[in-house]
């Protein structure tokens, strides 16, 4: 079998909620470990989502499963899925029926400073051209 192609599924979280729960608030540290989880089993990541409250039969989930291109999902862990989807339990129940695979990476969360979650302010408070919340 060639590459398991995998899709990424990152949190939109309001930035108000950098102190209680950085690592929802960023969307990179959590790609990042979606993307260390794929790499240690040989897989590679082709899709990142970022989204919040997505229902489970949005065409953004499922185009490039649809089309052949990905082979399953993941998540850094159940908050972000339970953040970034409207409902787990429907999702995973249509990962089920379309015989999609669905895992949550499950990597330690990284540490953050206040130095670090000033970094991930600054980031995510800065206009991104062309951004579509996918």
């Amino acid at each position: 079998m060639g590459d398991v192609r995998v899709t990424a599924i990152a949190s939109l979280t309001p930035l108000e909620e950098l102190d209680g729960d950085p690592f929802l608030v960023d969307t990179r540290g959590q790609q990042a470990m979606c993307a260390r989880w794929a790499a240690g089993r040989g897989y590679v990541v082709t899709r990142q989502l970022r989204v919040y409250g997505l229902r489970p039969d949005h065409h953004a989930l499922w185009n490039d499963i649809e089309d052949g291109q990905v082979d399953l999902f993941v998540a850094p862990n159940d908050r972000v899925l339970a953040r970034a989807l409207s409902s787990v339990r429907d999702f995973t129940a249509e990962c089920e029926r379309r015989g999609v695979r669905l895992e949550l990476a499950g990597l330690d969360e990284p540490e953050y400073t206040s130095r670090s979650k000033a970094s991930v302010h600054r980031r995510l408070s800065m206009p991104t051209a062309g951004y579509d919340g996918c």
